[in-house]
């Protein structure tokens, strides 16, 4: 993407303030021509006071080219600040727009593309970027526009006043605008794309080593033991040293040559006053003296403006990568479930289109029928569970709920008729009301409060200070993991999906959460059809059927005492899993 498309698609998201960043810049570039009209009135000053020196009382026009100098740099201020004002105006709508743009496109994604960025990926995206974005518009494009009209109100006095000092005077100009190019080319470009990279693993690595913040804790480790944390930190700080390296010659170099003007302007008027001083020589080199650090001043600000609008670009390309993922299709003529029943039919899922996790599935879910999905570790029991919700979508094969194939349901028809409740539930920062809300914001405080007496959670509300009205994750108000899973529930109830599926829905909770959490969900599987995820064998003993799942396929399948008389993968899974249960650490 080009810097003028980067600025046509941010102006995409400006709608009716798209005028106000164009007057932003037409104001700015004004601004930064007025802003050299006080130093032609402080030359006339200066040359004032070299014609009527010593006698300065016979100076009638000091105090008025004063003034004048003073009125255009106000001008010049307030024409600056008010570029500064349309260019907010504008660039806050816009950032606001591609959040709301951004934030709307991740909410229609499937959970498989929101797992491949990661959270932490996307969350740096969508704040930083467009952080970025609107500080580029807000004040590094006015202030371009400025750069701009600088060197051209200075080309013309340098060349108005003494065109062989002006010509001088462009030569340190010449020479650090060639090193400028140096530094911010295609290796620029390159190095700030692996500049924001190395960033994003270190943000998402962030976000996961703050999870697992309790382990660490609680084995006393260090970040040493979070290898990816720890390789992400140690592979940025390699990037940044080597890049502060590779850069520190040339940005020696290109300091000393925009500095330098002034050792070219003082050689130059030892050469060209050899044959003595004349007055308005004097004035003139006086007044270059004095203008010419508008030239480094003007190089430095032309070159961070290169970098940020490389950072900028590099924001946009992040942003579009994921607007540019396709959300799952839509079936245009929507068709509703008949029934709760779950069909598999010849199902097969890959994650990276060429190993196949679930191969050719078949399993037929009657409505109200409970099954358990068991198996070993990574076998594809969630990747199960999550095709029927369309988190991802089959390789081949059809997965229908209520004889529907999934792909033709609406998918908020699908989320209405089905309930999940994972593992690891997490709750919003608000209160417990608008968190048990969420499977059904039109719902009364009674409905609220039957969902979470059903989820045998009134005991929470109990000890909670404002009951309902408590804000979550305000002022030291957490609930433990199994609390938060019993809110879960809560939800679930409240939804009243006639499918629910229960991913780990006990794994972590204490023995007293857990015996609630049986209660609850017991009461939750009640006439519903019931997929349940367990490594807790026992729990799911009285399922109605239970499906071995093993490297991605149905290896057993049958109700428990089936299972336990064929002696096979399930007897097995069962033995160890009681002989796990049954260890004690003791003495001899």
């Amino acid at each position: 993407m080009k810097k003028n498309s980067d600025i046509s698609w941010l102006l995409s998201y400006a709608g009716g303030r798209r005028v106000l960043i164009h007057a932003s810049w037409i104001i700015a570039f004004v601004s930064g021509l007025a802003a050299l009209v006080p130093y032609y009135y402080i030359w006339k000053v200066m040359g004032e006071v070299l014609e009527v020196a010593p006698d300065f009382s016979r100076a009638t026009g000091m105090v008025h080219n004063g003034l004048m100098a003073l009125l255009t740099a106000a001008v010049a201020m307030l024409l600056y600040i008010a570029a500064l004002m349309c260019s907010h105006m504008g660039a806050f709508r816009i950032a606001t727009n591609i959040r709301i743009a951004t934030i709307g496109h991740i909410a229609k994604l499937p959970m498989g593309t929101i797992e491949k960025h990661g959270s932490g990926k996307l969350r740096k995206t969508v704040n930083e970027a467009s952080a970025a974005t609107e500080t580029y518009l807000a004040h590094q494009l006015p202030d371009r526009y400025v750069a701009i009209a600088t060197p051209v109100g200075l080309l013309f006095l340098l060349m108005w006043f003494d065109w062989r000092l002006g010509l001088l005077s462009l030569i340190p100009l010449l020479i650090g605008f060639l090193i400028m190019m140096s530094m911010t080319g295609k290796a620029m470009q390159k190095a700030m794309e692996e500049y924001q990279n190395a960033l994003e693993d270190m943000s998402a690595e962030a976000v996961e080593y703050v999870r697992g913040i309790p382990v660490v804790k609680t084995f006393g480790q260090t970040i040493f033991s979070f290898r990816r944390f720890k390789g992400s930190i140690d592979r940025y700080g390699k990037w940044v040293i080597n890049y502060t390296v590779h850069l520190r010659m040339p940005m020696v170099f290109y300091t000393a040559a925009v500095n330098g003007v002034f050792a070219i302007l003082i050689v130059a008027a030892m050469l060209l006053t050899r044959g003595g001083v004349e007055r308005s020589f004097l004035l003139n080199i006086i007044f270059y003296i004095i203008i010419t650090p508008i030239i480094t001043l003007t190089m430095t600000k032309i070159m961070f403006q290169s970098e940020n609008a490389m950072i900028v670009g590099d924001a946009i390309k992040r942003i579009t990568s994921i607007l540019d993922e396709k959300p799952l299709p839509e079936s245009a003529n929507p068709k509703k479930p008949q029934d709760a029943s779950v069909t598999f039919e010849n199902v097969s899922f890959s994650y990276d289109g060429k190993n196949d996790v679930i191969r050719n599935i078949s399993l037929d879910i009657r409505p109200g029928e409970s099954v358990a999905f068991v198996g070993p570790s990574g076998g594809g029991k969630t990747t199960l569970a999550n095709l029927i919700v369309r988190f991802f979508d089959v390789k081949s094969g059809s997965i229908r709920v209520g004889g529907v194939d999934v792909r033709d349901i609406a998918k908020d028809e699908l989320m209405r008729n089905i309930s999940y409740v994972f593992q690891n539930s997490r709750l919003i920062k608000g209160t417990i009301r608008d968190n048990v809300r969420l499977a059904r914001p039109d719902a009364t405080d009674e409905e609220v409060l039957e969902a979470i007496s059903n989820a045998q959670a009134m005991d929470i509300l109990e000890k909670l200070p404002d009951g309902l009205d408590t804000v979550y994750g305000s002022e030291g108000t957490y609930l433990s993991g199994g609390e938060c899973q019993r809110i879960a529930i809560a939800r679930a109830f409240l939804k009243d999906s006639p499918i629910v599926i229960l991913d780990e829905a006990t794994a972590f909770a204490d023995p007293d959460n857990e015996v609630k959490v049986q209660a609850a969900l017991r009461r939750l599987a009640a006439n519903r059809t019931v997929i349940m995820i367990a490594h807790r064998l026992t729990s799911v003993l009285d399922a109605d059927r239970i499906c071995v799942i093993r490297d991605g396929e149905i290896a057993e399948s049958g109700r428990s005492g089936e299972l336990l008389a064929r002696n096979g993968l399930f007897a097995n899974l069962l033995r160890n899993y009681e002989t796990s249960v049954s260890w004690k650490v003791g003495r001899k």
